[in-house]
C-alpha cells in the first residue's frame, strides 16, 4: 500500500541526553494515516526512549512533536491521550483481579463522580470490539484470560480512549503463532479503518510481513528508512547492528552423557492465582550434552517447572533428583551444586536493578569464599574482577561496573545474566585457604531467554548456550518462540495443562505438530513425509 497524504505524526529533531549518554541523537520521522511503520533497532538503541517521548513519559532536550498538525506538549501523557496517541506495552499493565470492563474504564471516570456509567461504559466497549474484529467478555477477570487474550484488552483500552495512533511495542513476543496471526488480522482491519501504527518488534519476519515503511535506529541515530517491499532480513539486519549477523547452525550433540536432572511423576500445588501453573506428574531426563527444549502456550505450567528446577517451588509428589540426589528447594544450595538459572522476568527476578553491576553479578555466588569471609565481609576487590571478567566475556556494555543494573539494555542486562550463570569465579578457597578450580555448571536452566532481545542478542546467548552443551552441560531451554525451539533443541518435548508430553528428537517434529501439541491434541508419531522440522 502507498502512503499518500500529510503526516498525522511528525518527530524533528528529537534528542535526549541522560548524562553522557545520547540515548536520541536528532531523530526525525514521519508517520501517515492508514500506515503501519515499523521501528528496528538494538536493545539499548533509542526506540523506548523515543517512544517515551511521544507519550510524554520523557521531555525531549531539543526537538519537537505534531500530532495532526498540532504541536504536542511536552511531558504530558494526557495530552498525548488527549490527541489521539495509544501505546500497548510489551509488559501489560492489567489488574488480574479486575474484570475486563474495569481496567478499561479505569481513569476515564472522575473521582467525584457519584455512580459509575458502567452500562455505557459496557455499550460503547462491545461496539470498539466489534468495529475492529476484537472479541471480549467484558465481565470476565482478567486472571482467568490467556496472553493473547490479556493483549487484546491492552488494544481494546487504547482503542476505547480514542486512539488513532497505535504504538505497539513487541506484540508478539509472549504470543502463540495462533494468537500472532489473529494480532496480524487486526492489525489490517485497523490501517483499513484510518488508524496508523507504529511496530516495534524484533522479529524481522513479522515486520516484513506487516508493516509498508521500515525505520531503523543504532546508537540513537536514525540510520535508515525504506519502503518494506525494497528491503530483506539480512539488509535491515546489517542496519539494525552494523555488521552481518549469523544465527548459530543447528548441529546435533557431540555426545550425550549420563542423566544429570530427573523429574519421575512429579507435581506441584498450583498458584492461588494461576491454577494452570503447576506441574501435573510431569517426568522428564535431562542428559549432558544436550538441549532439552520445551514449548507451550504461556500458563500451562512452564513457570512451575523452572521454579522447580530453581529452587524456589517445592514438589507435592513425585521423585526430582538431580546428580542422583534429591533436588533441594534452595536456590543457593542448586547453585552450589552446579544449577546455573536464567530465569524469565530479567528485570523483576534476575537483577537487583537498584544495585550496582558488579554485585549483582557476583550476587548468586556472594556465600562462596571467594567473595566473602565469615558469611558478612565481601571482599569487593575479588568480587569487581570476576565481574569485569563476565563484562569482558560476554560483552556486557553499560555505563560501568558501578552503574546500577537497571541502566543496562535489556540485551546487556541478559548478557550480565548469563555470565552470571555460566561463568564460574576462576577458583574458590575452602576453610584452610587451599585454592582449587571451579567448574562449570552441570545444569542450566534457560527460561525465556531470549525473550524481548534484538536479533545480535539473540543470536549471542543462543550460542552461548549451544558452547555450554558442547562443554558438557545439561540444557533445558523453556521458550515461548517455536524457531527457537527448534533451532535449539535436540530434544523437544511441549507442555499443556500443567502435562508434559514426551520428549522427542527435534526432527520428529514439525511446527504443525508442535502446534497441536500446544492445543492439547496428541502429536503424530512420524512427521508427514517430506516435512521439514
Amino acid at each position: 500500500m502507498e502512503v499518500t497524504g500529510a503526516p498525522v505524526l511528525r518527530l524533528r529533531g528529537i534528542t535526549k541526553r541522560f548524562g553522557s549518554l545520547v540515548a536520541n541523537d536528532a531523530v526525525s520521522l514521519d508517520l501517515h494515516a492508514g500506515e503501519v511503520l515499523a521501528l528496528l533497532g538494538e536493545n539499548g538503541a533509542g526506540k523506548s526512549t523515543l517512544m517515551s517521548i511521544l507519550f510524554g513519559h520523557y521531555v525531549a532536550d531539543e526537538g519537537s512533536i505534531e500530532v495532526f498538525g498540532a504541536p504536542l506538549p511536552p511531558g504530558n501523557p494526557r495530552a498525548a491521550l488527549a490527541t489521539g496517541v495509544g501505546m500497548v506495552h510489551q509488559h501489560f499493565t492489567l489488574a488480574d483481579n479486575l474484570s475486563v470492563l474495569d481496567n478499561v474504564m479505569m481513569g476515564t471516570e472522575p473521582l467525584w463522580r457519584p455512580v459509575s456509567r458502567r452500562a455505557a461504559a459496557r455499550a460503547k466497549l462491545l461496539e470498539v470490539a466489534r468495529r475492529f474484529g476484537l472479541p471480549v467478555q467484558p465481565d470476565a477477570k482478567i486472571g482467568s484470560l490467556s496472553v493473547g487474550e490479556r493483549q487484546r484488552v491492552e488494544i481494546l483500552k487504547a482503542l476505547y480512549r480514542g486512539a488513532r495512533i497505535l504504538i505497539l511495542d513487541e506484540p508478539t513476543a509472549v504470543l502463540t503463532p495462533q494468537e500472532s496471526e489473529a494480532l496480524f488480522a487486526t492489525l489490517v482491519q485497523m490501517v483499513a479503518q484510518g488508524l496508523s501504527v507504529i511496530f516495534i518488534s524484533h522479529k524481522l519476519g513479522e515486520v516484513l510481513r506487516v508493516s509498508q515503511r521500515i525505520a531503523v535506529l543504532r546508537g540513537g541515530k536514525l540510520v535508515a528508512e525504506a519502503r518494506t517491499a525494497d528491503t530483506t532480513q539480512a539488509q535491515l539486519a546489517l542496519w539494525m547492528v552494523g555488521h552481518a549477523v549469523e544465527a548459530p547452525q543447528r548441529r546435533p550433540a557431540r555426545s550425550v552423557g549420563d542423566a544429570v536432572c530427573v523429574l519421575d511423576h512429579v507435581s506441584t500445588a498450583s498458584d492461588k492465582d494461576r491454577g494452570q501453573n503447576r506441574l501435573r506428574e510431569v517426568s522428564l531426563t535431562l542428559r549432558a550434552g544436550e538441549i532439552t527444549a520445551i514449548a507451550g502456550v504461556s500458563g500451562n505450567g512452564q513457570v512451575a517447572l523452572a521454579e522447580l528446577l530453581c529452587g524456589t517451588r517445592r514438589a507435592t509428589s513425585g521423585t526430582a533428583l538431580l546428580m542422583g540426589r534429591a533436588l533441594p528447594p534452595s536456590p543457593a544450595r542448586l547453585v552450589q551444586r552446579g544449577v546455573a538459572r536464567i530465569p524469565e522476568d530479567r528485570h523483576a527476578v534476575g537483577v537487583v536493578g537498584d544495585l550496582p553491576v558488579w554485585e549483582n553479578a557476583v550476587s548468586e555466588r556472594l556465600r562462596s569464599p571467594v567473595f566473602s569471609r565469615w558469611s558478612w565481609f565481601v571482599r569487593r576487590a575479588a568480587a569487581r574482577l570476576h565481574a569485569r571478567r563476565i563484562e569482558k566475556a560476554f560483552d556486557v556494555r553499560g555505563a560501568g561496573l558501578m552503574a546500577p543494573a537497571r541502566s543496562l539494555s535489556g540485551g546487556n542486562m541478559q548478557k550480565l545474566i548469563l555470565g552470571r550463570a555460566l561463568l564460574p569465579p576462576e577458583q574458590e578457597e575452602d576453610a584452610d585457604n587451599r585454592k582449587y578450580p571451579t567448574r562449570a555448571p552441570r545444569l542450566i536452566v534457560a527460561h525465556q531467554p531470549t525473550w524481548g532481545l534484538d536479533i545480535g542478542a539473540v543470536a549471542y546467548v543462543q550460542q552461548q548456550l549451544v558452547a555450554a552443551r558442547d562443554a558438557g552441560a545439561a540444557v533445558l531451554v523453556i521458550s515461548d518462540d517455536l524457531d527457537e525451539v527448534l533451532a535449539l533443541g535436540d530434544r523437544v518435548a511441549v507442555m499443556h495443562g500443567g502435562h508434559l508430553g514426551e520428549a522427542r528428537p527435534a526432527a520428529a517434529w514439525t511446527r504443525e505438530a508442535i502446534g497441536l501439541a500446544m492445543a492439547g491434541a496428541a502429536p503424530p508419531q512420524q512427521p508427514p513425509a517430506g516435512a521439514t522440522p
